[in-house]
């Protein structure tokens, strides 16, 4: 009985041990879906149909994103400039910072819910997340470095092939197998968890305040800011400028009418994403709002919802738009340990 027993404690051991070599190294288990469905979303839009999230390309994505070895001089990751506290953008920085603090010319855009868009970057530059990585990398203003280098320095690496081979079933890196695993990491960056995805589906209520401040969004915001991903995902020019120092989606389109015109971000973690707008011109929302209610220029390109000239939004209201506003932070997003570097 003694011996029988003792081999039954030793089995157990082997199999406890064999499930756990199946993790990766110094990784908790997973016991939730890394990529769902928020209730209330739209599908996507098939950006992951040929490359699924599995838990190795997700680890993998998360070490690179955050792994500095992607620049030209090991400083800038993917994390230095999109930070998971300010719902991964560049809190107060107006634009981007790259290698050797050079400066770019766009303000950092927070990155959640990417699976349900079909272009990315202020002017729809990418039109598919696998392939998004590959612009900051390359940007001589951002992290500056060339795919043979990087590949280089992934290929030589003590641990990446291991990782790849996991996520991929091979340790040749690839620029492919780099992006899907960037792209796989990416995408799990759901935010659903906001006081007003909780008053959505009965858990929560909004105060007087944050309900009229919603009835006021739902009149002058939601034809561009379109719930529940609060973009419309389009491009439109909303009114910053007559003389486009950036060309915006025209740069990519080569199209004068797209002149001035820039993606609608989402409202979604608006609170803690500052400043605002392509450039980062606008330091509060406070300041936005006043944009609309007094400081829409009118030109060529502006979008046909803004000819009309400013919105009229009294005092009271703009309280109560920003205090709706803010009931779309989502802290659990925020905190995830999940997304974090550690």
């Amino acid at each position: 009985m003694k011996v029988d027993l003792r081999f039954k404690i030793v089995l157990l051991l082997v199999v406890v041990a064999a499930i756990y070599s199946c993790q990766p190294d110094n990784e908790t288990p997973v016991t939730q879906p890394l990529f769902y469905q928020p209730d209330g979303f739209p599908s996507t839009s098939g950006q992951l149909a040929n490359n699924p999230v599995t838990y190795y390309g997700f680890s993998l994505g998360k070490k690179l994103f955050y792994d500095p070895i992607l620049s030209l001089d090991s400083t800038i990751s993917c994390g230095s400039c999109h930070q998971q506290f300010a719902a991964f953008s560049h809190l107060d920085h107006k634009l981007s910072h790259g290698v050797n603090d050079l400066e770019g010319n766009r303000n950092t855009p927070p990155l959640f819910n990417l699976a349900w868009h079909s272009s990315f970057f202020w002017d729809g530059g990418s039109s598919h997340i696998d392939m998004q990585p590959i612009a900051p990398i390359t940007n001589p203003v951002e992290m500056d470095e060339s795919l043979v280098n990087v590949l280089i320095k992934l290929n030589r690496s003590s641990y990446y092939p291991a990782m790849f081979n996991k996520a991929f079933g091979s340790d040749s890196i690839t620029t492919q197998s780099m992006t899907r695993a960037l792209a796989q990491f990416m995408s799990c960056l759901i935010s659903a968890n906001s006081k007003y995805d909780k008053v959505n589906v009965g858990t929560a209520t909004f105060t007087a305040d944050e309900q009229s401040g919603y009835m006021l969004f739902k009149a002058k915001c939601e034809s561009c800011h379109k719930e529940p991903l609060m973009t419309d995902l389009t491009y439109r020019n909303n009114g910053l400028d007559v003389h486009f120092v950036d060309a915006g989606r025209a740069r990519i389109t080569l199209q004068p009418s797209d002149s001035g015109k820039f993606k609608v971000p989402s409202l979604r973690n608006v609170a803690v994403s500052y400043p605002y707008m392509h450039d980062g011109r606008l330091n509060s929302l406070s300041k936005v709002i006043d944009h609309y209610r007094a400081g829409i220029v009118q030109s060529s390109t502006i979008d046909p919802l803004l000819s009309g000239g400013n919105m009229s939004i009294t005092d009271a209201e703009k309280q109560q738009l920003l205090l709706f506003l803010n009931t779309l932070t989502d802290p659990a997003f925020l905190n995830d340990k999940r997304f974090s570097e550690k």
